[in-house]
C-alpha cells in the first residue's frame, strides 16, 4: 500500500518516538490512583486483546510499537496508549482530529471519526474495562470508556487511557470536544 508522502513521514517519526520512548523507560510510570487496580485489569485483559496478548505495555511483545495519543479537553491535557493493530495505525493516520463527543450511558463518550478504521485481525466485538478506548464501528466512533461496559458486537478496543484520564472524563457532564493529536514527548 502506498501512502502520501506526510502520513509516511508522520507514521515513521510516530514509530521512532514510541520505539526512543519505550528502550527509555526502565518499568510501569506508577499513577497516584488505581495503578494496581489497573495493572491487575491488564492481566485479565489478555484474553481479550487480539492473539490472546497482554494489553500490559511491559508485558506486551511489541511495547516498542505502541502509539501515544494526547487528549485535550477543555484544559485538560490526557493520554492514551493506542496499540499497534490495524485499527490503531488508522486512528493515528487521522491524526489530528477534534471530535465531538456525547455521553452514552453514563460509562462512554462517542463521537464520529472522518473515515472508518480497520478491523482486521479484530474479533466480532469486546468487553471494554474502565479507561478502554475503543472504535465501534458501527457508528465509526471513537470511543472513551469511563464506565463499565458489557459486551457488545461491533466494539474494537484500539488502546488505554493512561493513568486517571479515565476518571477525568467520569468528572464531565454531557457532550464535550476533544482534539487528539500525536504524542511527541
Amino acid at each position: 500500500m502506498l501512502m502520501p508522502a506526510s502520513r509516511a513521514v508522520a507514521r515513521a517519526v510516530l514509530l521512532t518516538v514510541a520505539g526512543v520512548t519505550a528502550a527509555g523507560c526502565g518499568g510501569t510510570p506508577s499513577t497516584s490512583s488505581g495503578s494496581a487496580q489497573d495493572a491487575d485489569r491488564s492481566s485479565t485483559a489478555a484474553a481479550s486483546q487480539p492473539g490472546g496478548t497482554s494489553r500490559d505495555a511491559d508485558s506486551s511483545p511489541h511495547q516498542e510499537e505502541q502509539m501515544k495519543m494526547q487528549i485535550t479537553i477543555g484544559d485538560q491535557r490526557l493520554q492514551a496508549t493506542i496499540f499497534d493493530s490495524a485499527a490503531g495505525r488508522d486512528l493515528i493516520t487521522q491524526l489530528p482530529l477534534t471530535i465531538d463527543m456525547v455521553d452514552h450511558g453514563s460509562v462512554e463518550k462517542t463521537g464520529p471519526l472522518p473515515a472508518p478504521l480497520s478491523r482486521d485481525g479484530q474479533p466480532d466485538g469486546a468487553d471494554p474495562d474502565i479507561g478502554d478506548v475503543g472504535y465501534y464501528a458501527p457508528g465509526n466512533d471513537l470511543v472513551f470508556y469511563y464506565g463499565d461496559q458489557s459486551y457488545y458486537s461491533g466494539i474494537v478496543i484500539i488502546g488505554r487511557l493512561d493513568g486517571d484520564a479515565a476518571n477525568l472524563i467520569a468528572d464531565l457532564d454531557g457532550a464535550i470536544t476533544a482534539t487528539a493529536e500525536v504524542h511527541t514527548g
